[in-house]
């Protein structure tokens, strides 16, 4: 009787595929190096258990849609005004996700918002949260067709699951009213079930008037506020001062 090939067999109908797949390796090695039968059961599930999370982190992150930039070990606190070091290493402790508190972060164009929410969206995912990163646009667009396309449907179901929804560039642009009251009651519905980031280069007062009803922007704002830390970032935009040319420096005057 061909053990191997038996195993094998078992450990694809209980879709254990690492372990199935690397079986020869593991007994050879476990024959040389002669662990206890629970130590080796053991090392069986741990393989399994760890390609498992790997490959959870993997689709966790396909799903989010991250931006490039998002790893917080190149953050400059230094270079960008309103957080510091201490406080950015305690955002990355995730306490406040745990306890569904929101992050809004406010400042100009260029100055690391969009950089710091998507830094924090990775942190969690590694961390085994689910984390999802959408302009405000997308946002709208998916609310638009949930109930139309399929596609916006699975995406709509995904972000009232997600433990963190980060919003980029909120009220950028002027919101029509429909899809504001849509806006609304997904961030109703997420009240204190998730965590969100908002980042925003307007003030409340702005939102005010970009969304023209007074009552709403108001109600909009009280559940984000509700259980929130405001993140005033400012400094110089880090893209205007790394801007790069195609002409030499001495032939752009």
């Amino acid at each position: 009787m061909n053990h191997l090939k038996t195993f094998q067999q078992y450990a694809s109908q209980l879709k254990l595929s690492t372990i199935g797949l690397q079986a020869d390796q593991l007994f050879g090695q476990a024959q040389q190096e002669q662990p206890s039968y629970l130590e080796f059961a053991t090392q069986l599930l741990e393989l399994e258990v760890q390609q498992r999370q790997i490959k959870a982190q993997s689709r966790k992150l396909k799903a989010a849609q991250l931006p490039l930039q998002h790893q917080l070990e190149h953050f400059d606190c230094a270079a960008t005004e309103g957080i510091s070091p201490a406080q950015l290493k305690q955002l990355r402790e995730l306490l406040w996700l745990d306890q569904n508190f929101n992050l809004i972060i406010m400042g100009p164009c260029g100055v690391g918002k969009t950089f710091l929410a998507a830094g924090l969206a990775y942190e969690a995912i590694t961390k085994g949260y689910n984390a999802l990163f959408r302009t405000m646009q997308q946002v709208i667009d998916i609310l638009k067709l949930k109930d139309i396309t399929r596609s916006a449907k699975v995406q709509y179901r995904k972000i009232i699951r997600a433990d963190l929804l980060v919003i980029d560039d909120m009220m950028m642009f002027p919101v029509e009213k429909q899809d504001a009251t849509a806006l609304f009651h997904l961030i109703n519905q997420m009240h204190q079930q998730s965590s969100l980031i908002i980042t925003t280069n307007k003030g409340p007062k702005e939102w005010t008037e970009l969304l023209d009803d007074q009552v709403l922007a108001a109600a909009m704002l009280d559940r984000l506020l509700f259980h929130c830390q405001i993140i005033r970032l400012a400094g110089e935009s880090f893209r205007m001062t790394n801007r790069k040319s195609i002409f030499n420096k001495q032939n752009e005057s």
